[in-house]
């Protein structure tokens, strides 16, 4: 499958260049997750929905 609806932790960190400490802080602070029996799952919607919401580059700021 191309474009899978949800991703692993790992996949997402692939997926979003973000470490995988930074996913995990997200996902307490406002990324959704689910579980699927021991396997953490993130819909690619959601995270595509938190890296938009990320603040701009502002140069010299």
């Amino acid at each position: 499958m191309a474009n899978p609806i949800a991703l692993t932790v790992q996949d997402a960190v692939k997926a979003s260049g973000l470490s995988r400490s930074r996913i995990y802080e997200a996902m307490r602070d406002s990324l959704p997750a689910r579980k699927a029996g021991r396997r953490t799952l993130i819909l690619a919607s959601d995270l595509e929905a938190y890296l938009a919401n990320l603040p701009t580059y502002q140069a010299g700021a």
